[in-house]
């Protein structure tokens, strides 16, 4: 492999965190460009730590990491990335989506992981553009911003904008970078120090597990892929079987019996429980009120889709998003040893 020349600069990437960011993906970052540094030699990425107030900033798993930088003295970078859970806001939202777009504006290259997509939608900053949005997250983006194209790609680049749906993806997007800066052999020797098993391609779908089934929808038969596809797009005008059954090719009773030995579940148990599961999505991530979840998952009133969700996950929404709420408050102390 040609050496690149030593002038050449490095390439400059920042990860805006905000409280409760996930520390995989901020781990999945760093670690294969620290990895092609060493390989090379030198810095061929750089990568600083920023936030919107100097106080260490704590991660989803409760530990604390100190930034290098505020979000308003964040200059000269290539790259910057927004970590966080879905449900965060701006400490200072008239400044921080401002300087965001400041930084758009000098050329920087913006991108969200996980939640991260959350607070760069609000900035504006995704109008007109599609996103990777994880599986987990999809029905309450598409609440908050039903004008912006939420795809289940692990990755997706448009432009100047970049965004990874989680830990694995983020991962697989440092091999890209650093392939694209130092070629492949470089890439190859990065994945093979981490054990990486595989890079995914630009057109890779998220991996979704099937409901019950202990596998995932890209392992299925096409014609059942085709069904839960059908079922993912009529979540709040649900389809009847037989008209699901008839769209992907087959009868009545060879769909049923395909279905359920594919999924562990019949096709209406299926799509009844994919239904609860979208409504769980926005119970946990938004503020949407239990008549709009109830509504935008194809029930008339809510209360019979309280009575389902409490049988299905042993526990009311409005119960869950408190317990879910105050969990996201509480700090978590560590008791000495006596």
């Amino acid at each position: 492999m040609t050496d690149r020349a030593p002038a050449t600069p490095p390439l400059r990437l920042g990860f805006l965190l905000f409280p409760g960011f996930p520390m995989a993906c901020l781990t999945s970052a760093i670690e294969p460009l620290r990895a092609a540094n060493e390989i090379r030699g030198r810095k061929e990425f750089v990568w600083s730590l920023v936030a919107e107030s100097p106080a260490p900033v704590r991660s989803s798993a409760d530990i604390g990491f100190d930034p290098d930088a505020t979000l308003l003295e964040a200059e000269g970078l290539d790259h910057l990335y927004l970590l966080s859970p879905p449900t965060a806001e701006y400490a200072d939202p008239r400044r921080s989506p401002a300087r965001l777009r400041w930084l758009d504006r000098t050329g920087a290259t913006l991108g969200a992981f996980s939640g991260g997509i959350f607070p760069l939608a609000r900035a504006g900053l995704m109008e007109g553009r599609p996103c990777s949005v994880h599986w987990c997250y999809e029905a309450a983006f598409k609440s908050d911003f039903p004008g912006i194209e939420a795809r289940e790609a692990a990755i997706l680049i448009e432009g100047r904008r970049i965004t990874a749906s989680g830990a694995g993806a983020v991962f697989d997007l440092m091999l890209r970078l650093i392939e694209d800066r130092l070629g492949r052999d470089c890439m190859t020797e990065v994945a093979c120090w981490f054990q990486h098993p595989f890079v995914r391609d630009a057109n890779a779908s998220q991996k979704v597990p099937v409901a019950r089934a202990g596998g995932t929808t890209d392992t299925l038969p096409a014609p059942i892929r085709e069904a839960i596809r059908l079922f993912e797009t009529h979540v709040e005008d649900p389809l009847r079987i037989p008209d699901v059954a008839a769209a992907v090719g087959l009868s009545g009773r060879h769909f049923e019996r395909t279905f359920k030995r594919e999924t562990g579940q019949s096709p209406l148990r299926y799509y009844h429980h994919l239904r609860l599961m979208k409504a769980r999505q926005r119970v946990l991530y938004s503020n949407d009120s239990l008549r709009e979840i109830a509504a935008s998952v194809g029930y008339m009133t809510s209360s019979p889709m309280i009575r389902h969700y409490t049988e299905l996950f042993g526990v009311s929404p409005r119960d869950e998003r408190r317990l879910t709420q105050s969990m996201r408050r509480a700090p978590v102390r560590v008791e000495a040893a006596e």
